[in-house]
């Protein structure tokens, strides 16, 4: 351990994992502030908090099993010719969920239900631990085993994913808190939902897409939606 700390490529290693794990974070909390919408506010900020506690939890599990995590992308299925891991199922069915569960919320917004608006309760707060739970265990997934193709320590990536999901937790109720402001960046968040979705499934069908591309998509809309936001602003105070 007193060897890694004096060691500068260890802490190169160290920023260029955690900085690839906060950029990895980004669906996490994304999917976070989407879903802690649908609940009161109070409730809202336990399931953010469990949420992200449960994320730490489960890579650091998936980190602690190493030898079995990297069993996981051994084939165990063949479809049409193409041999597919535990890991790529896993991949496919937490991108249909997330396409299945962005679309549902989208078909709500515009359609506007009442059923549909926040509501409270244990089995509402429970629901949304659930799903939580379901999408915490794709991303961590993904999150780990691109962390053991960067490092070979296992201290370093315990503490690269530590300090990712610290960071994220500071930046999801900012987030979560302007999605809940601003409907229309609801809408955004829920179309990234899709987006992401459909690379995951992809990634499960070995057809990689590269995330600089989808980031960069999501940065793009991001900042038109900011000007948007603050040229609305602008008008109701000179309407004012």
């Amino acid at each position: 351990m007193i060897e890694l700390l004096t060691n500068p490529e260890a802490w190169a290693a160290l920023l260029t994992l955690t900085a690839l794990e906060i950029v990895l974070g980004i669906d996490n909390v994304i999917f976070l502030s989407v879903i802690v919408s649908r609940i009161p506010q109070p409730q809202a900020t336990r399931a953010r908090q469990i949420g992200l506690a449960l994320a730490l939890i489960f890579r650091i599990l998936l980190l602690s099993v190493l030898v079995w995590l990297i069993g996981l992308t051994a084939p165990v299925v063949s479809v049409h010719g193409l041999d597919l891991s535990w890991r790529d199922l896993i991949l496919i069915g937490g991108g249909l969920f997330l396409i299945a569960k962005a679309t549902h919320e989208i078909h709500a917004e515009v359609e506007a239900r009442e059923s549909d608006q926040k509501g409270g309760g244990a089995s509402g707060f429970l629901l949304v631990i659930l799903q939580i739970i379901i999408i915490d265990l794709v991303f961590s997934l993904d999150s780990i085993i691109t962390a053991i193709g960067m490092a070979q320590e296992l201290e370093i990536m315990i503490a690269a994913v530590v300090i990712a999901v610290v960071i994220m937790y500071l930046s999801s109720g900012p987030v979560a808190r302007f999605v809940a402001a601003h409907p229309t960046t609801k809408m955004l968040a829920l179309a990234f939902l899709v987006l992401i979705g459909v690379a995951l499934v992809a990634d499960g069908f070995k057809f990689h897409i590269p995330r600089g591309y989808i980031y960069f998509a999501i940065l793009f809309a991001v900042a038109v939606e900011f000007f948007n936001v603050l040229a609305g602003r602008n008008r109701r105070k000179r309407g004012s």
